[in-house]
């Protein structure tokens, strides 16, 4: 069997729309080429969402190395803004274009290669895993997570776990991630007393307490950064009345607010805070305040050791570069990863995902294939 080229395989994944939550034949064509490779692979769907889990080597070795990551994509846009076709992976000037060539589909192509051709050139003494799901670019509650359910019912183990999404700005090598900031969302609906304008002793405007709780939290400085995080951020990210009426004061408002914490919060300290503070306002005007949280993932540290020596030493080995070791960026499926194993995050450049034209560095493809191989032969060394 020849060897694996990642450039191919990210083409032929591309070319399957698998917009979330359709599978679109992306985990079909892993699981074929997996399985002829000796793969021992399991479909573990739940809902709607595909997933896939597959494994070379016995169930019972004590060493396994994971890879995560997954095939669904963002919805387009706009088609006649795409120059390229947003399923072609065509390929101009040294680039492949395409819905994700950057996020993640040549980092699942790169580390499905790098695997293949490692068990198949030097068997380990070990177990080498990758789980790939359908369902990160969505709610993110039937894929990776379904995938650790499963495992843990079965028994199934990572050591430690890669997870292959773009992590560097601006080249090649520049930085990996051993964390990641939590988020929250918070939708505050204020209800007042509808009138009119002309008579608002008469009423109780919503407006103005929630102008002044979203002041409040916007100007509250949540923390200065920590070792390894920077400052969490507060953002109001929405404010909505509807009411089309210059002679009405309105009965309701909502806003919106997305926090993004680092280790000094938890995401339930936090959602006590918004409540609390909700309820300051309307003591301070009489209002009622509904407050609706949703925590997306809590911040967590792989702290720097072996697993991110491991990645560094390859990705040097490889790029020359020396990456950063970094806890920027949003959120990504290493949130659930870390409940399970130690994780840390290494792909691609990440500047064109989710972009209209989105692309990527055919020789990057290869690059990323090499980085990954050197890391399981080091690993198993």
């Amino acid at each position: 069997m020849t060897s694996i080229d990642p450039a191919t395989l990210t083409a032929q994944l591309v070319q399957c729309p698998s917009v979330t939550p359709i599978e679109g034949g992306a985990l079909v064509l892993l699981q074929d080429l997996l399985e002829t490779s000796g793969f021992a692979c399991t479909r573990v769907d739940r809902g709607d969402t595909s997933n896939l889990y597959a494994r070379w080597g016995d169930k019972g070795h004590t060493r396994s190395f994971g890879f995560n990551g997954h095939t669904d994509v963002v919805p387009i846009g706009n088609r006649e803004d795409w120059q390229f076709d947003p399923f072609g992976a065509e390929i101009k000037d040294g680039f492949m274009y395409g819905r994700g060539t950057t996020d993640m589909k040549s980092g699942v192509a790169a580390f499905a290669a790098a695997a293949i051709d490692f068990v198949r050139e030097t068997p380990p003494d070990g177990a080498v895993i990758l789980t790939i799901t359908g369902d990160e670019e969505g709610d993110a509650t039937d894929g990776t997570v379904a995938l650790l359910d499963w495992m843990d019912a079965e028994q199934e183990a990572m050591s430690v776990c890669l997870v292959g999404e773009p992590t560097s700005p601006d080249f090649m090598g520049q930085m990996m991630k051993i964390g990641r900031r939590g988020s929250l969302s918070a939708w505050f609906e204020i209800e007042g007393k509808q009138g009119h304008s002309a008579y608002p002793n008469r009423a109780l405007n919503p407006l103005p307490a929630m102008a002044r709780l979203m002041d409040r939290l916007a100007s509250h400085e949540l923390d200065q950064g920590t070792e390894h995080f920077d400052a969490s951020t507060l953002a109001v990210v929405t404010i909505d009345t509807g009411n089309p009426a210059t002679n009405v004061i309105p009965a309701k408002t909502t806003a919106c607010v997305n926090i993004r914490f680092n280790d000094t919060h938890t995401g339930a300290a936090l959602s006590n805070w918004l409540r609390e503070e909700a309820a300051k306002v309307d003591a301070e005007i009489g209002t009622k305040t509904q407050v609706t949280i949703k925590i997306s993932g809590e911040s967590f540290l792989t702290p720097p050791g072996a697993l991110s020596d491991l990645i560094g030493k390859a990705v040097e080995a490889e790029t020359g570069k020396v990456a950063d070791l970094s806890t920027t960026g949003g959120t990504s499926d290493a949130r659930f990863v870390k409940n399970h194993c130690p994780v840390v995050e290494f792909g691609l450049v990440g500047k064109t995902m989710h972009a209209v034209d989105e692309r990527v560095e055919v020789a990057q493809i290869h690059q990323l294939k090499a980085i990954y191989g050197r890391i399981l032969k080091d690993y198993f060394a």
